[in-house]
């Protein structure tokens, strides 16, 4: 069974920075993307960011140039992680992260979602 465990969301005011943490766990195809997706109230989930296990970055336009995602293939440790600089009111949502692979079928897993705020 595949986990998605999140953290390093919160309330931080605009212009701040904050960083996100995603931990998968379980059985995982060594080949695959993680990334970060948000909903804010009322709207539909966007891609925000994902790296696939060989690097390759993909942004939304919205985040590029200050969101930074990276991610920790050491030792089969699938850990993602998303930097947030300059943030605007616009980016408060919930993020989700996201863990997909194809193996005979696609996988697709998410985590729980974390809050973050912008807000001062």
């Amino acid at each position: 069974q595949v986990q998605l465990v999140e953290s390093g969301g919160g309330l931080v005011q605009p212009g701040g920075s904050l960083r996100l943490s995603c931990a998968a766990s379980g059985s995982i195809s060594s080949r695959n993307t993680m990334g970060w997706y948000r909903q804010a109230p009322g709207k539909q989930r966007e891609l925000v960011a994902t790296i696939t296990s060989g690097g390759t970055t993909n942004y939304a336009d919205s985040v590029k140039g200050r969101f930074t995602i990276s991610r920790d293939n050491a030792k089969a440790k699938n850990t993602v992680y998303l930097q947030m600089n300059s943030l605007k009111p616009e980016d408060t949502s919930v993020y989700y992260c996201n863990l997909r692979y194809t193996l005979l079928r696609q996988y697709d897993y998410w985590g729980q979602g974390t809050q973050v705020t912008i807000s001062s």
